[in-house]
């Protein structure tokens, strides 16, 4: 999934119901600064699965919380998989500075984006459920206000304020994964 004569490839993004958010505890979480700021609808794309990803928005707004931080997307607990920018993945406890990470709008424009730091700290987290066509899907990500996913508008929607009901946007793959590149196999992640 490399740029070719500097134009990127555009991913398909579906829209997902949100079916469920869990509570839990205390956890490990992946915060991934980049070296290029992005803006609003940007982010990149996160799961608990290799086959199903949410497009998880950064922290480019202003909030009576936070300064706008926009190289930074709170990506999500340590075990998620995180797309690349070559399409393979790797898991967040595994970005180090300067991995390629793909960089994604929410009309599925696509660019390149290069980790600075990938923070790790403990906080609470909250798993999000959803379920798009017969697939279900999930990430757990810190619970907090300033966590964003991203919904078919392009507007970012708190983790803190996510409902049953609510849709955000994802991205589907077939198949599964070994080692992050694509394979097509039987494989089912719970």
């Amino acid at each position: 999934m490399t740029e070719v004569h500097g134009i990127s490839p555009r991913l398909e993004m579906t829209t997902a119901e949100i079916t469920a958010i869990k509570v839990l505890g205390m956890g490990d979480r992946a915060c991934v600064d980049t070296c290029t700021t992005m803006g609003r609808g940007e982010g990149m794309l996160v799961g608990n699965s290799g086959q199903a990803f949410f497009l998880v928005h950064s922290e480019s707004l202003e909030t009576e919380f936070l300064n706008p931080r926009p190289f930074r997307v709170n990506a999500g607990a340590v075990h998620a998989y995180i797309m690349l920018a070559d399409g393979t993945t790797t898991y967040l406890s595994e970005l180090k500075a300067g991995d390629e990470v793909l960089l994604v709008r929410h009309d599925g424009q696509t660019s390149v984006g290069y980790v600075g730091r990938n923070k790790i700290e403990r906080r609470p987290l909250v798993l999000v459920e959803a379920q798009a066509g017969d697939r279900a899907l999930s990430l757990v990500m810190q619970n907090a206000e300033t966590i964003y996913l991203t919904n078919p508008e392009g507007e970012a929607v708190s983790v803190a304020s996510l409902r049953p009901g609510d849709n955000v946007l994802v991205h589907l793959e077939a198949g599964g994964r070994h080692l992050g590149v694509p394979v097509e196999e039987t494989i089912v992640e719970k």
